[in-house]
Formats: C-alpha cells, structure tokens, sequence
C-alpha cells in the first residue's frame, strides 16, 4: 500500500508530551493540594529564615553575655513583656551564656544546606548506577545492584556512623556519610523506572530512527523515569536533616561552636528538666523543618502521580 501524496508520516517525537508542559501540568496540581501547599510555606519560612539569619537574629551566634547583667547560664527566655531586667533574649541563654535564639537561627544555616547537598549529591550518583543498571542489564545489572543490597544490608544510621567515625567528625564527612547510605535507595527507584520506560514505543521509535543508546538512555529514558525521584528526594531531605541531628546529638556532625540543631539538643541534654527550653527550641526547628518537607513530598507525589485526578 503507498501513501497519498498530501499525508505525511508524524514524527514520533511530535506525540510525545513535552517535559516542559508536563512539569506545568503537575505545577497547577501541586498548587491545587492544600497539604502540598502548607509544606512549601513551611519549607519557604525555614529557607528564608537560613537566608537571612543575620538580620534576624539579634547577636552573633558566638557572642557571650559573660557579665552583662541579669545575664546567667540557662536563664530562661527573657522579653520585655515578661518584665525582665537586662539583656533581652527571645529563646534565653545557653550554657555559655550565648543568645540561644541566635544559635537556633544561624543552625538552619547549617541543617538545611546539608540536607540540600546530601540528597543532590546521592540522587546525582544513584541515578546513574539506577540508569546504568536498569537499561544495560546482564551482569553489569547484577553487579552494581548487589553493591547497592549490600550497603542497605546495614542500618543506615549505623552505618553512617561508623563511616563518620573512620573519616572524624564535622560536616563534610557528615555529608558523605549521609549521601553514601542513601544512594541505594535512590538507585533501586531509578532501576525501577528505568526498567518499566525502556521498552515503550517512543523509545523504540527513537532507536528504529538510528539512535545511540547512550542518546536515547539521556533523551529519553531518564527524563521521564526522574519523576520518583523527585518525590523521594523530598521526603529524603526530611530524613537526611534527621540523620544528621543524629549525628549531631552523638557528636559526630558540626562541631563547637558552629551551631547544629542536634549538637544543640545533645549540648544541653542534662539540662532537660532544669532548663526545657533549650531542648525545646531546637527540637521545634527540626520538626517544623521535617514536617515541612514532609508535606511537600506528599504534594508532589499527588501531583506527579497521573493515575490521581481528584
């Protein structure tokens, strides 16, 4: 059978969605889902509040109130409303007679860079053991992926410190510490993708038209299998920002005098009945901050999923 002279053969790239209306399709869903929302305004204060830190908070997170009066260790939080004399300090004094309210802003300097950076870093290298594995396969398959079933083999915590304890302590090993135990996760979800995309027709189509694997595995394979990742990279940033509080708390993260919200907490633990606040205000930032990311994780994956209309 031949064609008429006046019908053309569709390019198959032409019936593809293209990303960019895709991306604005699950924009107008996202912002359609009130629980999304209130995650991204939780997610915005916080940002803004690491962001702006130095306006915001009254004094240097390092700065000691040693002889200023009515200024003692652990003195309780302290505005004028409350009738205090002397320095006022919003969230009191810490141990070192630091302005806690101080301390706990400049953290979210600390808290949330790292767990931006821990899970760009463990998606960008998860997605290319997932990507590799997933549309090479055979042994290359087998290989990386029982590299990645023997490292979540161990408790990701445990495993974090020990990597932390062999590296010392402080942030960037934190970083790496964090990042390597959740690369797995993000490499078997991108497998998972990888796998169910490479056998559709436009991918087909593009390789019937003469393409390279390798241009066909970036252009259209991992474009439209990077949607999980999205989500779970959210909700991964909540987890990070615990796991390192974590290590925090054990002494392993940020160490003196930078300020880290589960250093803080791990800092001022024997104080827990005899000054609370101390514990409380940093354990408010982490929660407002998980919670937040939490919420918005939920909102992309509603919005992102097409098999959800409501």
């Amino acid at each position: 059978m031949t064609l008429r002279p006046d019908v053309s053969v569709p390019d198959p790239d032409a019936l593809l969605v293209q990303p960019g209306s895709m991306w604005r399709i699950a924009l107008q869903r996202f912002l359609q889902r009130k629980v999304g929302i209130a995650g991204l305004i939780l997610v915005t204060f916080m940002i803004l509040v690491a962001v702006f830190a130095p306006l915001i908070a009254p004094y240097d997170y390092q700065q000691n109130f040693i002889g200023v009066e009515g200024a003692e260790r652990w003195a309780p939080p302290c505005v004028n409303v409350f009738g205090c004399e002397g320095t006022q300090h919003l969230m009191g004094l810490d141990g070192n007679v630091r302005d806690f309210f101080s301390r706990v802003v400049f953290a979210a300097r600390v808290s949330l860079p790292l767990g931006f950076t821990t899970v760009v870093v463990a998606i960008a290298i998860g997605t290319v053991i997932g990507a590799v594995a997933g549309y090479v396969g055979g042994w290359t398959d087998n290989i990386l992926m029982r590299i990645m079933d023997v490292v979540l083999g161990f408790p990701s915590l445990i495993l974090a410190i020990a990597i932390v304890f062999v590296l010392g302590p402080g942030i960037r090993n934190t970083l790496l510490a964090i990042a390597i135990v959740t690369i797995p996760q993000y490499a078997r979800v991108m497998r998972a993708s990888v796998l169910s995309i490479k056998e559709v027709d436009y991918v087909s189509a593009s390789r019937a038209l003469g393409a390279s694997s390798f241009r066909v595995l970036v252009t259209r394979v991992v474009p439209n299998a990077l949607t999980p990742l999205v989500v779970l990279g959210t909700l991964g940033i909540a987890t990070v920002i615990l796991e390192a509080a974590a290590l925090g708390f054990l002494g392993l993260g940020a160490q003196p005098p930078t300020p880290e919200w589960g250093a803080m907490l791990a800092a001022e633990r024997a104080r827990i009945f005899t000054a609370p606040h101390l514990m409380v205000f940093p354990g408010l930032a982490i929660m407002i901050t998980v919670l937040g990311f939490n919420l918005m994780g939920d909102g992309l994956r509603d919005a992102l999923d097409p098999t959800l209309n409501r």
